[in-house]
């Protein structure tokens, strides 16, 4: 794939909105809260849509198609989460809520925000896209958040008996899949799965608010990344590291194995590489647990995107290449 083409169509016009979303919180035009609502927008309208209308288009060969994309973004996207998790754990000054909060930012992927912004550009636009997007976006919000905060809690209950959640569970779980970011796909699937054909004049109804996703959920990000204070130590650059290298290594190495499409590979790879969840910095503000030090990772990690996201579509090519 030509790196220019990936630079210019998918990480410069990242760069550009980011940062005059950024310029906008340091004038003091929009504020952090402002950004909580942006990203409101996003996450429970912007981006359902975009997701249920690309995967409703798809076809019943799609979905059976992509049952390793699946498998394989389940499971190497959590064994990264709890590699994160341990790896943190065993830092005698951090707690288990500050190592499931860095599990929560270095182990997940902001698939949400981002996803369809990067993906897009490279891949074009398609149900593949979408299902990568899906996928992607229900194993970091429907099974690691609520992992994450049962870790977190867990912790909290430990270290202050009375302060944590002792409720069900099942309740985090179930929390995530009623969000519309989880069952919309969920439900786009299910209507393709029952061969249920969805008319071509229903689409433009879900595409307008769908194409606000992108530009608005980058635009947020800049503002949210002005409205937090920066400060570089060691443990956000391993969380960095942990986030933009050894999470798309070990995927790619899973993916291999498991003679993935060369193509859902690809896109998987660099859903895989991208910044730490902005869902993570929300969840840390919320308890005051490893705020500063998460937010630094997620800041150092948008940079170093730049680098890694045409280096990963290369090493990716190499690999199939060289295995496939």
């Amino acid at each position: 794939m030509d790196l220019s083409h990936v630079l210019l169509y998918a990480i410069v016009p990242i760069l550009v909105v980011m940062l005059a979303g950024y310029i906008s919180g340091k004038k003091g035009i929009f504020t952090g809260d402002d950004a909580k609502k942006f990203n409101k927008v996003v996450l429970d309208y912007a981006l359902p849509a975009a997701l249920f209308v690309s995967i409703v288009q798809a076809s019943r060969e799609d979905l059976v198609k992509d049952i390793k994309l699946t498998i394989v973004s389940t499971v190497g996207i959590m064994a990264c989460f709890m590699l994160v998790y341990f790896v943190f754990r065993m830092f005698k000054k951090n707690t288990g809520a500050d190592a499931a909060v860095s599990a929560l930012i270095s182990g997940s992927p902001t698939i949400g925000f981002l996803g369809f912004a990067v993906l897009e550009p490279i891949f074009g636009t398609s149900p593949s896209v979408a299902l990568v997007v899906a996928i992607v976006g229900i194993v970091v919000n429907a099974i690691g958040i609520p992992v994450g905060l049962s870790l977190m809690n867990a912790s909290l209950e430990k270290q202050h008996p009375g302060t944590g959640s002792k409720e069900s569970a099942w309740k985090p779980v179930l929390h995530a899949l009623a969000q519309p970011v989880a069952w919309a796909p969920i439900l786009a699937v299910v209507l393709v799965v029952c061969g249920l054909h969805w008319p071509a004049w229903a689409s433009p109804s879900f595409d307008l608010i769908a194409k606000a996703n992108a530009s608005m959920a980058v635009f947020s990000a800049g503002i949210t990344l002005a409205a937090i204070k920066i400060t570089i130590n060691w443990q956000a650059v391993l969380g960095s590291i942990m986030k933009m290298i050894v999470m798309p290594a070990v995927v790619l190495v899973i993916g291999l194995l498991a003679h993935m499409d060369p193509l859902n590979l690809k896109m998987l790879i660099v859903a895989c590489a991208l910044p730490p969840a902005f869902s993570g910095i929300i969840i840390a503000d919320e308890y005051n647990t490893y705020v500063a030090t998460g937010t630094s990772s997620l800041t150092l990690s948008v940079i170093l995107f730049i680098g890694f996201c045409p280096l990963w579509i290369w090493i990716t090519d190499m690999a199939i290449n060289t295995f496939a």
